[in-house]
Order: structure tokens, then sequence, then C-alpha cells
């Protein structure tokens, strides 16, 4: 059966019932039909933690590697093997479930449910974040037509763009103002995709509604004529866009197949923001359970590495164990195997490949947390290729265990479980960020180049080094990291697979997210509006007369 055919099969349960499971009383929830439903911020104990286990992965290829599915399917697991827990991700961007990737609720057995809902609209928390983010685009053309309230803003150094949650790449660069004075003064301006935007990651990283308000005032806009910095509270901006985002900013609670609670909140990307879901939702479900499972998007050099120097540092949270999510297919690819004979067994090609998995674990050892390896197995896979990854993972002294998530649901990851349990049990949770604030932003991005991407060295382009010298000039400097960069190898070139070696990374520009309190150092041809393939997604999706969708997967 399809991943669709088999979430159809499920009875699911009142989303009260779900709620019960962790304490949370039914009159407390905000009901968004039968199955899901918003939690209110006074569940958060900031004194009260459960342990916190971090899902990541190798880096991502088109053979797959499940990360969401192993998250899903390790939350399952634990609570079968009488551990108390919750899957907290994040929620999935209309932009790939219409182009290329599909959906981000899981697979097989191991699914988050109800999956149309979640894949679509979900809780409007996307259109809530485009219509916040646009107001304030609307409010700075306004404010250069205006006569009575002008900042005199320069058009010309105006960084911020409108969102919208679709691939659409002829929005990338557009002039605005055309056809008159009526229309506003002509400047040129572009879209992102809203899981690029500034306030996602502002919304993911806010710790209640006041400090929402501030972050959003903190965006920088652009400057002046007389070169006076512009954010957006001098447009008296941030008032109106955090009442945009009232019901936003609570956490989404749905199940699993299992009827395990799951909380999903907020979408930023892994390659141009921080990748993972809110502070606050993860903070909700530290406070109502005893492990909270969560993942962080692509590899571990890229979401892990921001949720732990940028959101763990951010809330003060320490993960008490790494799970690194890796299939033989994926090693396979690293090793130079075809993806068209992905299928054909090769422990030559896993041997080359499976470096990739060995730098990862490197960098997880680096922020001094403990590592747990999880291969997820595919019906291709040889006992032979799989030992041969299991006695890899023995002979680097790392716990390793062969998982089937996606076929047997929790009972296809209890081994798994208890390994998580020995390590976040038996490990001292003495996480530390890889950088301090205090650094230079060259020594920040060389920190992260040499020590997770095993660059040589960092390159600057003149853009980078103008933008470096706006940053200094702004008193920026001691913001935290965001790197954007190809999910398809630790370098920033997508072809250099494997563990690549002696090459150079090049920041091409650096963009200021000052309210999300981050630089974004942007290395080759990252793009914040992606493009449809030419087959997209969505030629496959449909709905009959009945209201069944098909073809999400």
């Amino acid at each position: 059966m399809t991943d669709q055919e088999i979430a159809r099969k499920v009875k699911l349960q009142p989303i009260g019932n779900i709620a019960g499971k962790i304490g949370i009383d039914p009159d407390d929830l905000e009901l968004y039909g039968k199955y899901k439903a918003k939690l209110p911020l006074k569940y958060i104990d900031r004194n009260k933690f459960g342990k916190l286990i971090l899902v990541s992965a190798i880096s991502p290829t088109p053979a797959g590697e499940g990360k969401t599915t192993v998250s899903i399917g390790l939350s399952q697991a634990l609570n079968r093997i009488g551990r108390k827990s919750i899957v907290v991700l994040r929620e999935p961007s209309l932009g790939p479930v219409f182009g290329m990737k599909g959906g981000a609720t899981g697979g097989g057995y191991s699914q988050v449910l109800p999956m149309e809902d979640i894949n679509l609209h979900f809780t409007g928390d996307f259109g809530a974040i485009e219509k916040a983010h646009n107001l304030l685009s609307a409010l700075i053309d306004n404010n250069i037509q205006s006569k009575n309230f002008n900042l005199n803003l320069d058009p010309r150094t105006i960084s911020w763009k409108r969102v919208m949650d679709m691939n659409d790449r002829s929005l990338r660069s557009i002039v605005v103002g055309l056809g008159g004075t009526a229309n506003g003064i002509p400047r040129e301006t572009g879209f992102d995709i809203t899981a690029a935007s500034e306030v996602m990651a502002i919304l993911c990283l806010s710790k209640d509604r006041a400090d929402l308000k501030e972050r959003l005032g903190n965006i920088f806009i652009g400057y002046t004529f007389d070169k006076k910095p512009i954010y957006a509270r001098d447009l008296k901006a941030n008032g109106a866009m955090a009442a945009l985002l009232k019901d936003a900013i609570k956490p989404n609670l749905v199940q699993t197949i299992e009827g395990t609670p799951a909380i999903i909140h907020g979408g930023p990307f892994a390659n141009i923001a921080q990748g993972t879901n809110s502070v606050i939702a993860t903070q909700t479900a530290l406070s109502l359970t005893d492990y909270t499972v969560t993942e962080a998007g692509f590899g571990f050099d890229l979401g892990a590495e921001k949720f732990l120097d940028i959101k763990c540092r951010s809330a003060k949270l320490s993960p008490n164990a790494a799970v690194l999510v890796a299939t033989v297919r994926a090693l396979k690819y690293h090793g130079g195997q075809p993806l068209k004979e992905i299928k054909i067994p090769s422990v030559e090609s896993l041997a080359k490949g499976i470096v990739n998995l060995e730098k990862h674990v490197e960098n997880i050892r680096l922020f001094s947390l403990a590592p747990v390896v999880a291969i997820n197995r595919f019906l291709t896979d040889t006992q032979e290729e799989l030992d041969f990854v299991l006695d890899f993972c023995k002979k680097k002294g790392i716990p390793a265990s062969i998982v089937d998530v996606w076929g047997k649901g929790g009972e296809g990851a209890e081994e798994l479980a208890q390994m998580v349990v020995h390590a976040s049990e038996t490990c001292c949770p003495n996480f530390l960020p890889l950088y301090p604030l205090t650094d230079s932003i060259e020594k920040k991005i060389e920190t992260i180049a040499k020590k997770i991407y095993g660059a040589e060295a960092v390159d600057y382009t003149a853009k980078a080094k103008a933008n470096l010298v706006k940053i200094k000039n702004l008193g920026l400097e001691g913001l935290a990291i965001c790197m954007a960069k190809t999910q398809k190898s630790l370098s920033d070139n997508p072809d250099l697979l494997g563990r690549p070696k002696d090459f150079v990374v090049t920041v091409r520009e650096i963009e200021i997210a000052a309210g999300a309190g981050f630089l974004i150092p942007i290395t080759g041809e990252i793009m914040r509006m992606p493009g449809l393939p030419e087959e997209p997604s969505s030629q496959h999706i449909d709905i009959d007369n009945d209201g069944n969708i098909t073809g999400l997967f």
C-alpha cells in the first residue's frame, strides 16, 4: 500500500483523547475539526524538562534517508517500551509538496495524521506568517509613497522582499510600483518562499508573544537617504504583525498512526534558515513528557548544527542524545554508485561512501553529544551490506541499530529506542555550542566551514566583504551564523559527495536577520525562492467528488 492508503485505514482517535495522554485538559484545546488542535502556551513549564533527543541524518541524496519517518517511529517505539514520548516536527511547505520532495509527514506505519491536512493548509500558520511578512512589505512601500509619515527610506537599500508558500522562480526578481504615481514608487524587489521568511524564523525562535513582538521590531529594512538604519519598529509595524500571528504562535497537536502525541509547528528550511520546529513546540513537549523526539532538516551539517548553535543557545536547551539516520542506498550513492543502479548490492560503493556517515558522527561529538546511528532499512538492502555498516559502527564505538519503522512502525525501532534511552541516561548533558558569539563574524563562519564541513579555507566575494562592513557598522557582529548551503554535500558544491577535502567555501553575500538573531552567509547557488521541477508532484495530486485527495506522498 502507498503511504496515503495506509493512513486512510487508520481509525483516528479524537484529539481530546490524544491530549489526555499527556495531561492536557480537553477544554484547553482550540479545535480545528476532530483531529487537530492548537495548544495554549500555559502548558510550558521552563522548570520542568524531559529528555531531548535530536534526530539528524547524513548528507541527503535522491536515494532517500527517511529522517522524519525514523523520528516518528522512534517516538512510537519509546512509548512501546514504557517511556512517555512526544514527537515534535516542522510543518510542511506547499512548495516541496507540489514540487519535487512531496509531503513531510513520514511514511508507511510511521506517519503523523491526518496527513492530507498537515501537508496542505493545516491550521493556517503558514498563511498567517505570509500575511504578517507581506504587511511589512506593504508598509515599506506605503512609507516611501507617503507625504505625512515618511522615513526618507532609500528604495535602493531595501532588502525586505515579499513571500508566498509556493515554488515560483518567475517571482525571484520583479519590479513593483509601475503604472503611474498612484501605484507607488517603482523599485526592484522580488519574492522568497514563506519557509525562508525571517518572520518564520522569528516565530520559531520566540519564547512568548512579548519576545515575538520585540524580534519583529528588530527586523532590518534598509537605510534612509542620509544613511540612517531603519527597522520594522520604526514603521510601527511589529504590533500589527504580532497580532496577525496571534494563533500561529500556538503549537499544533495531532497524532501518529499508533496514537502517539505529535506536536507540529513552524517550518523554516534548513539550507537557508534554521530548519527546526519552534522553541515553543519543543518546550511544550519537554514540559509534558519524558522523551521529546525532534528532527532538524537535512544533514547534521545544516539543520542540526543550526539547531544546536542557534536554537539551543537561544532557548537554553540541551539535547541528551543525537540519532543519525543513514541508509545503505544513500551511502552507496555517496560512494559513487549511480542512482539507477542503487538497488544493486555493492559493498565496494558502500565502503567508499561510508566516510560521509563517519564525518557526521565526528560532528556530533564536536558538540559533546552521544551519537546513535539508525540504519533505516529498505527492502533492497542485503544482509551483507547491513552487516558492513553495523561492523563499521562497532569498530568506531558507535551504537547502531537497523530499523524498519516504515514497515513495522514503533515495533521496528524498539532496539533503537533502548539505545537512545541508554545514551541519554548515561551521557552527561554537557552540550556546548561550536563557537562563542563574541568571535568575529569571519571567525564564526570559518569555525563552521572548517570544523563541520571540513573545508580548507573560506573566501569572500567583493559583495560579501561589503556586507561585512555594513554589518559591523550596524553593530550586529554578535549575532549567530546561519549558513545557507547546499544540502547535497558537506561542501558548498552539490557535486562533491562522500567526504570532500581540500575545498574552499565561497561566501557570495551575507544577509541580515536581526530579528531572528542571526546572519545568513550565502554560499554556492542557494536561492530563497525555489523553482518547480519539470514534472512537479502537483501533476499527480487530485481530488474526487467526495472530497478524497489522492497523489500526496
